[in-house]
């Protein structure tokens, strides 16, 4: 996976108000999430097919 480039446009959910969130950036090859409280900490680095294995994980309630 390529290194973190400047200027990622980092997201987040609408329904983070306290802070305690994880935001993710879109890269080329894949995906990068960071602690919200720590942005200059390293983020995990994750391929497309990680990602996606991810979030339908979410969708199904995996993690609950």
């Amino acid at each position: 996976m390529s290194r973190p480039a400047e200027n990622l446009e980092w997201r987040r959910s609408r329904d983070c108000a306290s802070g305690t969130c994880v935001e993710v950036a879109r890269v080329a090859d894949g995906y990068l999430l960071r602690d919200a409280k720590d942005p200059d900490a390293q983020p995990l680095a994750f391929t497309d097919a990680e990602w996606a294995a991810f979030t339908e994980g979410v969708k199904r309630g995996d993690f609950g």
